[in-house]
């Protein structure tokens, strides 16, 4: 099944230009570098991630209040899974590459939660003036693992790098396959 998805996806680079993807591309690997070494970084998606966070309490919040409150990390990790998913069926195999790196800034967004669940000292937001819950110290403390904050965090920080190196990789190897079909042109 991976052979033939790289077959399909090196066929897909064919007649395809690089230049604005390649673009892009390095915009993700900044973003994913300044991530790596600032956990308190906010690229330009701290916004769009920080809304679907909040809709994904309204969403999951009808299953209860701890699913409710987890909701909102389920969902913002969630929509660019459900992303990645939507551009295998279009066979949009760059928009892949990239919903990777997209993914990959929710899972530091929520390692960065998930490391405050003891000190509490991120600002928090909360829509039409609701009681700010703080989501991670909730859930960890419900759980009986609020002392696990930081370790739980790593782990998830080292997913999100490895999803910033699926974004990187496999978005580069589209590259070059497009590079060398325009060579393969002239």
């Amino acid at each position: 099944m991976l052979s033939s998805f790289f077959r399909d996806a090196r066929s897909w680079c064919y007649g395809r230009s690089p230049y604005l993807r390649a673009v892009l591309l390095l915009f993700f690997a900044y973003i994913g570098v300044r991530h790596i070494f600032d956990s308190r970084y906010n690229s330009i998606f701290f916004g769009l991630n920080l809304g679907i966070h909040e809709c994904g309490h309204f969403a999951f919040g009808l299953l209860g209040e701890f699913i409710g409150i987890a909701g909102g990390s389920i969902m913002q990790c969630l929509i660019p899974i459900l992303s990645i998913g939507m551009f295998y069926e279009q066979r949009d195999f760059f928009a892949i590459a990239i919903a990777f790196g997209w993914l990959a800034t929710n899972l530091f967004y929520v390692a960065t939660y998930i490391a405050d669940a003891r000190a509490m000292a991120l600002p928090l937001v909360s829509p039409f003036g609701a009681e700010c819950v703080h989501d991670w110290n909730y859930l960890l403390g419900r759980m009986g693992i609020l002392e696990w904050d930081g370790t739980i965090a790593f782990f998830v920080r080292v997913i999100a790098v490895g999803c910033v190196a699926v974004c990187l990789a496999f978005g580069g190897w589209l590259l070059k396959n497009m590079l060398y079909y325009e060579d393969v042109e002239k």
